[in-house]
C-alpha cells in the first residue's frame, strides 16, 4: 500500500474537474475546491455554479484551503463532508496526530504534550503534518473547532458562548477574533432563524455525512446481534446507548436518512464537552469514512462481485471504546450480568438503558473470580481482566491509531490469547481494514483484496450465512 501523501501540489487538476463538473459524490471530502474570484472553498458535491477553470484551486483539505485564505461555502457547508478513509496514503504519524487533533487532542492542551503522547518531539510532529496537510498543528486543530463550530451555529440554538467551549475554544474572546479573522463575520451574523434547530434540554441534533451506498439495516443486525443489555437498544432502525466519555455522560441516538446521506445524531446536553472526541468516536463506530464505491470495486475486481451485488455498502463496525470490543467477545452470554453487576447505573436513561458499559478499570479491579461469580468461564474471564489491566495501566491503548502492528503483536503476547481474536480487535477496536486472521485457510485468496481484507472477510461470513440458511430451507 502506498504511502505517498495526497498534498494539494500533487492534485490532478484534470481529474478534479471532471469531479467537480460531474458533481461526483464519491470525490465529497477527498478534495476542495477554492474560488479565486469570491476567498471561497466548496466542496465538489456543492450546488453553487461552477466557477472559470482559471479561478480555481484544488485543496486535499479544508483545513489548507483556509490556511490559503479561503472561507467556507455557506451553500454546501465543507464541515459537513465525510471525513478521509484510513486507506488514504498519509504518513503514518501525521494521520495519527491528525485523527487527535479531529477529536480534540489540541483542546486545552499543547502540541508538545501530542507529541509526547505519540513518541515524537515537536519538531518531528510539525514537521510530519506540513509535509502531509500543508498546515501546522495549531492551524489544524483550529479548522476543525471552527467547521465544528458553524456547524453548531447553523442546526442548533445553543447559544455562542456553549458553541465556542463544545467546539473546543478555552475562551469566548479568542472564538469571536479566530471567526471573524477566518469567515469575515461574526458568529452571531452566521445564525439563520429555524424553527427546526435543536438545542433545547431535551437533545442536540447534529448529522454525519457518508458516501453512498450505506447498509445502515446490515449494521443494525450486528449491533442488535451484540447488544449490551442496559447500555444498548435498538428499536425499529433507530441505535440507542449510553456513553461515558472523559467523565461526561449521557445518551446517544442515531438514525439513518438515506435521501441526505447522512446519519441524525441526538445527544445529551451533557456530552456537549466532550462533543469532538465523542463525534470522532462516532464516525470510527460507523465507518462513515469509508470510500464503498472503491472498495465495493476493488472486492468485485477480486471475486466477490456476486456478493457485493447483493450486499453494496458493507461497513466495518467500529467501536465507542475499544475495550468493550474485547468485553463483548469474551464475556459472551454473560454479558448482561457482568454489566449489572460491574457497570456503573445510568440515571435518567429512558426505558431499557439503566447502566453504562463496564470499563476495564472496573474489570480489572473486580477480577478473575467477580467475572466467574457472574457466569464468565475460568478461560475466557482470566483473559478479559488480563487486557483490561493492560488497558487501564495504559500500557495498551485500543483506539484507531498507525500502530496497528505493535498493539496487535503486545496482544499476541498475552496468554490465551488466540488470532481470531486479534484480527477482530485490529477490525473493530483500531479500526483496520485489512485485518485478516493469517490462520484462516483462505488467507492466500484474500491477498488480492487488499488493502480491504477486513470487508472482503465480511462478504464471506455473509455468504456462508446466506448458504447456510438455504442449506437449512
Amino acid at each position: 500500500m502506498s504511502t505517498t501523501p495526497l498534498r494539494a501540489d500533487r492534485l490532478d487538476a484534470a481529474a478534479c474537474t471532471r469531479a467537480l463538473r460531474a458533481r461526483d459524490a464519491r470525490f465529497d471530502g477527498v478534495f476542495f475546491v477554492g474560488v479565486t474570484s469570491t476567498g471561497i472553498y466548496c466542496r465538489p458535491v456543492c450546488p453553487a455554479k461552477v466557477s472559470y477553470p482559471d479561478r480555481r484551486r484544488f485543496y486535499d483539505s479544508a483545513a489548507a484551503a483556509e490556511v490559503a485564505g479561503y472561507r467556507p461555502c455557506l451553500r454546501c457547508r465543507p464541515e459537513l463532508a465525510p471525513g478521509k478513509s484510513p486507506v488514504e496514503a498519509v504518513p503514518r504519524l501525521a494521520a495519527n496526530a491528525a485523527r487527535r487533533i479531529e477529536a480534540g487532542g489540541l483542546n486545552g492542551s499543547s502540541v508538545g504534550t501530542l507529541a509526547t503522547e505519540l513518541g515524537v518531539s515537536e519538531r518531528h510532529l510539525r514537521r510530519a503534518l506540513e509535509r502531509a496537510y500543508g498546515v501546522s498543528p495549531l492551524e489544524l486543530a483550529q479548522t476543525h473547532r471552527l467547521l465544528l463550530a458553524k456547524r453548531l451555529l447553523a442546526d442548533t440554538t445553543l447559544s455562542v458562548t456553549r458553541i465556542a467551549f463544545a467546539s473546543g475554544f478555552q475562551s469566548l474572546r479568542r472564538f469571536n477574533a479566530l471567526f471573524q479573522e477566518r469567515y469575515r463575520l461574526s458568529p452571531r451574523e452566521l445564525r439563520r432563524p429555524d424553527p427546526e434547530k435543536s438545542g433545547t434540554s431535551a437533545g442536540v441534533r447534529l448529522s454525519l455525512a457518508y458516501r453512498a451506498p450505506f447498509n445502515w439495516e446490515r449494521i443494525l443486525d450486528t449491533l442488535r446481534r451484540e447488544a449490551l443489555p442496559g447500555v444498548e437498544l435498538i428499536e425499529g432502525l433507530r441505535y440507542t446507548r449510553t456513553v461515558a466519555l472523559d467523565g461526561r455522560v449521557g445518551v446517544i441516538s442515531v438514525e439513518d436518512v438515506p435521501p441526505k446521506k447522512h446519519l441524525a445524531i441526538e445527544l445529551s446536553p451533557s456530552l456537549l464537552p466532550v462533543l469532538m472526541p465523542l463525534l470522532a468516536r462516532l464516525r470510527h463506530l460507523f465507518d462513515l469514512d469509508a470510500e464503498p464505491a472503491a472498495i465495493d470495486a476493488h472486492l468485485t475486481a477480486g471475486g466477490l462481485g456476486a456478493s457485493v451485488r447483493r450486499h453494496p455498502g458493507l461497513r466495518l463496525l467500529g467501536s465507542i471504546d475499544g475495550f468493550e470490543v474485547v468485553f463483548r467477545a469474551l464475556a459472551g452470554e454473560s454479558a448482561g450480568r457482568v454489566v449489572r453487576e460491574l457497570g456503573n447505573s445510568m440515571v435518567g436513561g429512558g426505558d431499557g438503558l439503566t447502566h453504562l458499559a463496564p470499563t476495564a478499570r472496573r474489570i480489572a479491579k473486580g477480577g478473575i473470580e467477580a467475572l466467574e461469580r457472574y457466569g464468565v468461564g475460568k478461560k475466557r474471564g482470566g483473559l478479559l481482566v488480563r487486557v483490561a489491566e493492560e488497558v487501564a495501566a495504559g500500557r495498551l491503548v485500543l483506539e484507531r491509531s498507525g500502530e496497528v502492528e505493535m498493539i496487535s503483536r503486545a496482544l499476541r503476547q498475552l496468554p490465551g490469547m488466540d488470532e481470531e481474536l486479534v484480527t477482530l480487535i485490529a477490525t473493530r477496536a483500531l479500526g483496520w481494514p485489512d485485518a485478516f486472521p493469517s490462520s484462516d485457510p483462505r488467507a492466500t485468496r484474500a491477498e488480492q483484496w487488499r488493502p480491504w481484507r477486513a470487508y472482503g472477510s465480511m462478504h464471506l461470513r455473509m455468504e456462508e450465512v446466506r448458504l447456510a440458511g438455504r442449506r437449512v430451507g
